[in-house]
């Protein structure tokens, strides 16, 4: 029987624009009062071994730090969707992956803006509505905080390589398979934040971000990403997916100012 709450990516993304425009809740209150107002009163299981989230302790650039989440059921249910929650972040709730094609395992990974010290949370939702949440803390390297640093790079050059996609393969340590090839989706994007003072106006700089992310190999959805000021810039989605005989990769992507972008990725016979 089909469970009756709400799927994890509609109640996660239906609270991002109230926490997003309050500030950050003092350490220590954080994650009660976005798991209340994310997932209300259901219930969050430790994961265990079910859901492995991947952070590093002390990241480099605290613009770009790699999370990734490796995830998978072995009793009939499959991943209907992943959030990733940066409890300390002006917008925690940084990205919600909806899942298709029905996956009973799935690894992903992307790339985050931090704006202090902080847990960062994945969270999973089976196919029965169970939600599972694996935990890192991920310390503060120090100086500006992330979601206030302008963008890298020319302004004239991101401007006119707004949108551009780029699929190919992606590292990983365990071999990629001709069933579940691993793939490196990335959009040029600045993915303004709202929060970065420009210098010589002395104006911040006004919101644009990428939104969504649609993807489909041939008709069949892989999954599509809700984003926030949290995904840094040039988001990027590292994924496995499933051979199912399709050509193409059908990525659409949607930014806060209404553009949208479509590109068509060949991947080989009986990919």
């Amino acid at each position: 029987m089909r469970h009756t709450h709400p799927s994890l990516a509609f109640a996660a993304m239906s609270v991002v624009a109230v926490l997003g425009a309050a500030p950050a809740a003092q350490a220590g209150s954080s994650w009660d009062e976005i798991r209340q107002a994310v997932f209300g009163d259901r219930a969050i299981h430790q994961a265990g071994e079910l859901v492995r989230l991947t952070a590093p302790y002390r990241p480099k650039d605290q613009r770009t730090v790699p999370v990734k989440v490796e995830t998978g059921f072995r009793d009939g249910r499959t991943i209907r969707a992943v959030a990733l929650i940066v409890d300390e972040n002006p917008t925690p709730v940084a990205a919600v992956f909806d899942i298709g094609a029905e996956r009973t395992q799935l690894e992903l990974a992307t790339l985050l803006r931090l704006n202090a010290a902080t847990d960062v949370r994945a969270i999973v939702e089976a196919s029965d509505g169970e939600l599972y949440m694996a935990e890192r803390y991920v310390k503060f390297a120090g100086g500006q905080g992330a979601c206030a640093a302008p963008p890298v790079g020319n302004p004239e050059e991101m401007i006119a390589s707004m949108g551009k996609v780029t699929l190919s393969h992606a590292p990983r340590l365990a071999a990629t398979t001709e069933i579940r090839p691993y793939t490196k989706l990335k959009v040029r994007h600045p993915n303004h934040t709202g929060m970065v003072l420009d210098q010589l106006t002395l104006l911040y700089v006004p919101l644009r971000i990428v939104t969504n992310v649609q993807v489909r190999q041939g008709d069949q959805r892989v999954f599509s990403m809700r984003g926030s000021i949290s995904l840094s810039q040039d988001p990027s989605v590292d994924f496995d997916y499933r051979v199912n005989g399709a050509r193409t990769m059908n990525v659409v992507v949607k930014d806060s100012n209404g553009a949208m972008w479509e590109h068509s990725f060949p991947i080989g016979q009986g990919s």
